[in-house]
């Protein structure tokens, strides 16, 4: 394992203290120690990263300034274009297509800024699921305790930064796919505002829902990767047009006249007590006395099912039709009954969806970030048909995202922060800010790391 975090390794091949192929050959090393274990990686790009790394350590030998994170070694879920790679998207059908020409807008966006690529990452098949047990590459596992869940779907992303094989990786949220598994997993991840960051040469799942961001084990590290990840990008219709707005120096400002609150309602209903714990520590950490409701939560976690369930079975009707066998039968089965549909809920729900986003606008109009569990339990075992949440038995794979899906439902931008020691387990924190204020979310979790609520340590292995 290399805990070195993403700006120390960069700063120590900066500085020549350490060179760019120690730095990769380190995290080669540690995933070739590790990962059989953790099932997290799905290919290992080695010849590239050393190709790169070898790059970097030339350009540092002939005075060349280098890239904020020249050197440090990240890994991509296996739904990002690869050049090279098959884009696999979790499934057996993909296999089938030629690798990536190229790669895709955030890959390319990490190589500008001297990031090197290791590897491509576990994911939920077509990324349709919450913890990455998936039927055709395995289940990755959860690095704090392998015998549970690591978290979907980006569950691969989430492991491999626990693990410390990476400081950072690259992941995707349509419903909670980076907060579920930064919550089980333990470590910080970022779902910006919807269209802030480029999808370019990223397979969908939910074209109206995708985001896509970064994790780490720290929120320097967090946000020093979503300042290099920002950008416009003509090659992707529905990025917002929006100019960079860095984050990193912000972060030393601390909390300032940010107004923060708690939601209470269906975020405490649906809440477990190591859940709710964690929001009480942050709480009191912030000083957060007022309660707000995001109303109509319930219903707008209903409506996100409905669009997911329309867009994502539609885009995958060819291959239901012609490969059934090929997908996960729970996924397939999931994909069938959500192609029937009928068009008027999908109408609805879209309907719904702006009259939520107005009324939680409202709530906004006096609170600046709300804070709000992320998960209503910890990591649960691997194949677990349900957990228990105060008293009542739920579906253990959809219910993880019963506290995420509401907020992915009207794009909001949420830093998830872990929170240790309230149990064997971790478990994570939303901080949900206003849209385009990714900003006040980092300066918030931020604050939580420097008071100590908030870490994400290495997972002993």
């Amino acid at each position: 394992m290399n805990s070195l975090d993403a700006l120390g390794t960069a700063a120590a091949i900066r500085t020549g203290r350490l060179s760019a192929k120690e730095a990769v050959e380190a995290a080669l090393k540690s995933i070739d120690a590790f990962d059989e274990r953790i099932n997290a990686f799905t290919a290992v790009t080695r010849e590239r990263a050393l190709a790169e790394a070898k790059a970097i350590d030339t350009a540092r030998a002939a005075g060349h300034d280098l890239p904020p994170l020249a050197g440090v070694p990240y890994a991509a879920k296996n739904l990002f274009d690869i050049k090279g790679l098959t884009t696999v998207a979790g499934s057996k059908i993909n296999r089938d297509n030629p690798p990536a020409k190229e790669d895709c807008a955030l890959v390319a966006r990490m190589r500008g800024a001297g990031a090197v690529l290791v590897g491509a990452l576990n994911m939920d098949e077509y990324a349709f699921g919450f913890t990455t047990e998936n039927a055709h590459y395995g289940t990755a596992r959860n690095p704090h305790d392998l015998s549970r869940v690591a978290g979907g779907s980006s569950g691969g992303s989430g492991a491999a930064v626990a693990a410390g094989m990476v400081p950072l990786s690259l992941g995707t949220d349509t419903n909670g796919s980076i907060r579920v598994p930064s919550s089980l997993c333990g470590i910080f991840g970022i779902k910006p505002t919807y269209g802030r960051l480029s999808r370019r040469g990223s397979y969908p799942f939910t074209c109206s829902l995708d985001h896509v961001g970064p994790f780490a084990r720290s929120t320097a590290d967090l946000a020093a990767t979503y300042d290099a990840l920002q950008g416009q990008d003509t090659g992707d219709y529905a990025q917002a047009r929006r100019a960079m707005e860095p984050t990193q120096q912000l972060l030393k400002e601390g909390l300032g006249n940010l107004r923060v609150a708690v939601a209470g309602g269906y975020f405490k209903e649906n809440a477990g007590p190591q859940a709710l714990a964690a929001v009480e520590a942050v709480a009191r950490a912030l000083n957060a006395r007022r309660e707000v409701i995001l109303p109509e939560a319930q219903r707008a976690r209903a409506a996100g099912f409905v669009i997911t369930a329309s867009e994502g079975s539609n885009l995958h009707l060819p291959d239901l039709r012609k490969r059934p066998d090929d997908f996960d039968p729970l996924i397939r089965d999931r994909f069938l009954a959500n192609a029937l549909t009928p068009v008027q809920w999908y109408m609805q729900a879209q309907r719904f969806r702006l009259w939520f986003y107005q009324a939680v606008m409202r709530v906004f109009a006096d609170t600046d970030v709300i804070i709000a569990p992320a998960t209503p339990v910890p990591a649960t075992v691997i194949g677990a048909d349900t957990f228990e949440l105060n008293g009542r038995q739920m579906p253990a794979r959809p219910s993880m995202g019963l506290l995420t899906q509401p907020l992915s439902f009207i794009g909001l931008p949420i830093v998830a922060v872990p929170v240790h020691g309230l149990g064997p387990l971790p478990i994570g924190v939303q901080v949900i800010a206003r849209p385009w204020r990714e900003a006040d979310a980092l300066r918030v979790a931020a604050a939580l790391e420097y008071a100590g609520v908030a870490s994400a340590p290495v997972a002993r292995l």
